[in-house]
Parts: C-alpha cells; sequence; structure tokens
C-alpha cells in the first residue's frame, strides 16, 4: 500500500467515528422517540446536540494538537467517544440519552479536526488535494454504508445495538491511531505553541478575510447536506411512506454522489487550479438546488424528481469542500491545527443553526427542506465568488 493511500484509509476510518455516530443513528430516530417516549423535537434535539457540541468543541482539540502532538489528543478524544457510545447504549430516558451524545460529540472532534491538520503537515496545493479527497472516499464508507448498516442492527436487536457497535468503532479507530500513525508534529514544532499563542492565531485567522470567507463556503455548503441530514428521515419515512431499508439506501444513493465526485478533484485541481474548480463546482451546486426547489414549490411534488436533483446537486457539493479546505489552510501551516479547528468549528456551527431552522419546518414535507438547501447552495455561491476575487486582488496588489 503507497504512502497515499495508507495515510489515506487510517486518517479517513478515524474521520469517520464522529459520522458513524451520526449516520448509523438516523434510521433509528422515529424507533429511539417510540422507545422512550419522546417527541419528535426531543429526538431532534440529541442530533441538534451533537451537531452543536461538535462544532464548538473543534476550537478546543485545536491548540491541544498544536501544543502536544497530534496523536495524544487522537487517543482522548476517542476514549470519550467509546465512553459516550457506552452511556447512549444504556440511556433509560431521552434526557440520559441526550447528555451522552454530547460526550459522544466532545469525544469525535478530535478525529474531525486533527487528521486534516496531518495533511497539511505532510503535504499542500495538488498533493494535499489529492490526499483530501481519498480521505473522503475512505469517509464514504460512513453515509453509504452507515444507514444500511444500522438499519441492520436495529432490525437484529434494536436501536440500542446502534451504540454497541459504534463503541467498537471506536476501539478499532483508537488502535490504528496507536499502531498505524505516525506523530506528524515533532516536539521542536510545538515549542512555541501555548494556549496564549492559540487564542492570538484565532484572532489573526478571524482577521483573514480570505480564511474566514472559504470557511463559510464549506459551512453553507455542509448546511445544504446537514438540512437534508436532519429532515429527511421525516420527509422520505413520513411523507413518502418508506420503510426503513428504502430510507437508507436513498441517503446511500446521495452520500455515493458526493464522495464519487470528491475523487475527481485531484485531477480536476492539477489541471485547472483549486480557485477555479471551486467557482465552477459552487455555480454547480446552486443552479441545481435552485432548479430543484423551483420545480418542487410549483406544485410538482415528486420523489424521484428530488432524489435525482440531489444527486446531481450533492455531486457538486463534492468538489467544493475539499478543495475549500485545502485553499483555507494553503497559508496557515504553522498553526494548521488551530486554523482546521476554527474552520471545522464555523462549519460545524453553521450547520447546526440552519438544521434547527430547517428543523421547525420538519412536518410541512419536502418542498420546506429543499428550499433550505437551495438557499444554503446559493449563499455559499455568493461568498465563493466574493471571496476569490478579494483573495485574487490581495495576491495581484502584494506581488505589485
Amino acid at each position: 500500500m503507497n504512502h497515499f493511500l495508507r495515510l489515506a484509509v487510517v486518517l479517513g476510518l478515524i474521520t469517520a467515528v464522529g459520522p458513524f455516530a451520526v449516520d448509523m443513528y438516523l434510521p433509528a430516530l422515529p424507533t429511539i422517540g417510540d422507545s422512550l417516549n419522546a417527541s419528535t423535537a426531543r429526538v431532534q434535539a440529541s442530533l441538534m446536540a451533537f451537531f452543536i457540541v461538535f462544532g464548538v468543541c473543534q476550537l478546543f482539540y485545536g491548540p491541544l494538537a498544536d501544543i502536544f502532538g497530534r496523536k495524544l489528543p487522537i487517543y482522548g478524544g476517542l476514549v470519550l467517544f467509546a465512553i459516550g457510545s457506552v452511556g447512549c447504549a444504556l440511556a433509560p430516558d431521552i434526557e440520559t440519552l441526550i447528555a451522552f451524545r454530547v460526550l459522544q460529540a466532545f469525544g469525535s472532534c478530535a478525529g474531525m479536526v486533527i487528521p486534516r491538520a496531518i495533511v497539511r503537515d505532510l503535504h499542500t496545493g495538488h498533493e494535499a488535494t489529492r490526499i483530501m479527497s481519498m480521505l473522503l472516499l475512505v469517509m464514504s464508507v460512513s453515509p453509504i454504508l452507515a444507514p444500511l448498516f444500522g438499519s441492520a442492527v436495529i432490525a437484529a436487536v434494536g436501536w440500542r445495538g446502534v451504540f454497541w457497535a459504534l463503541t467498537v468503532a471506536a476501539v478499532i479507530a483508537l488502535l490504528l491511531a496507536v499502531f498505524a500513525l505516525e506523530e506528524t508534529r515533532p516536539r521542536e514544532a510545538r515549542a512555541g505553541s501555548s494556549w496564549g499563542s492559540a487564542f492570538r492565531a484565532y484572532g489573526h485567522l478571524l482577521k483573514d478575510r480570505s480564511f474566514v470567507g472559504l470557511s463559510m463556503v464549506g459551512a453553507f455548503g455542509l448546511s445544504a447536506f446537514f438540512v437534508y441530514l436532519g429532515n429527511s428521515p421525516f420527509v422520505l419515512r413520513e411523507q413518502y411512506g418508506l420503510s426503513e431499508w428504502q430510507f437508507s439506501l436513498c441517503f446511500s444513493l446521495n452520500a455515493a454522489s458526493f464522495f464519487g465526485f470528491s475523487q475527481l478533484t485531484g485531477r480536476l485541481t492539477k489541471r485547472f487550479g483549486l480557485a477555479p474548480v471551486v467557482r465552477v463546482a459552487v455555480a454547480g451546486m446552486a443552479a441545481t438546488m435552485t432548479i430543484l426547489a423551483t420545480v418542487m414549490l410549483s406544485g410538482f411534488d415528486s420523489l424521484p424528481v428530488m432524489i435525482v436533483g440531489l444527486f446531481m446537486g450533492y455531486g457538486f457539493l463534492g468538489l467544493v469542500l475539499p478543495t475549500c479546505g485545502v485553499l483555507s489552510l494553503e497559508h496557515h501551516g504553522a498553526i494548521a491545527g488551530t486554523a482546521s479547528a476554527l474552520g471545522g468549528a464555523l462549519g460545524m456551527m453553521t450547520g447546526a443553526v440552519v438544521m434547527a431552522l430547517s428543523g421547525l419546518f420538519a412536518q410541512a414535507g419536502a418542498q420546506p427542506m429543499v428550499a433550505m438547501i437551495a438557499l444554503c447552495a446559493v449563499l455559499a455561491c455568493a461568498i465563493t465568488f466574493v471571496t476569490l476575487r478579494t483573495a485574487q486582488r490581495g495576491e495581484v496588489a502584494e506581488t505589485a
């Protein structure tokens, strides 16, 4: 196994632990509500709590990874995730479930922040994009197979079995981190890192218009997927009457589009450059989602049309996220952990807020969901063109 593939497999599987905690869980949402006598809003709150903590607490792991290296925070995060998974499996009520989902989310932040920093430690530009797209390919195991696996576990042993399976996944990821991952931030590189320097770095990054802009492009792109994530279990199962298996197949189809298209980023960025690929991809996503929303809001409420439209739109999103991620970290190698954390936090917190807003209309059917997805795509497109135009002007001025 070559260096790129080995690194992508290890980092991808560690990163996938957090998304697994969402994707395996989705088919169980209606069942959990019935089992714990909880309303739809309370069950969705367990998903919302996960995303909010998953976003905010990334800010903690970034400086931690810069100060203590990349491996130690991964160990701690995976242990916390495993403890949270056991607690969820044993939860007697929805309040206890939400509490342990918070602990799960806090632990899983390590797997989301630190692998991106490791990629930046080792590579930049086209090579970084290549590894990032391969990492996304490995991560695609989660949204493609996790709902199907979750449905099988729920059918066999009930929804609590999902969390026992997540405990096993955390243990496997921990073993990979211990035995198959090298430390990429040596002790001498950590000499100038401290919590004070981390907070100063956050201030510096928030003043960097290019970094914030590209992070928000990714944030609204991710939000377009989060809206579907939070609402599709109710829309597809209750409005269209799909079974757990049928829902899982529909969800996996969109995820396959996203991760399949992401594998083109290496070739496309090598030939055309990062910024042109971002521009075309985000414009394609906005156009596709807007057309879909217009069709469905005009009264043509069709499940096949929605599936085809989302498949195409999320395919473009697969080109947007890895390229934006690489571009945002391009000039911040010395604080890659902190920058990765802030970018990830902005994305997850934005996604959580948008998901909460869209959740208010979860019972209203597919049209509000698709309209919110289109709005996120249009905002991502607008921010992209403003950010890249500003960044290009800055580069020209600096060269002059």
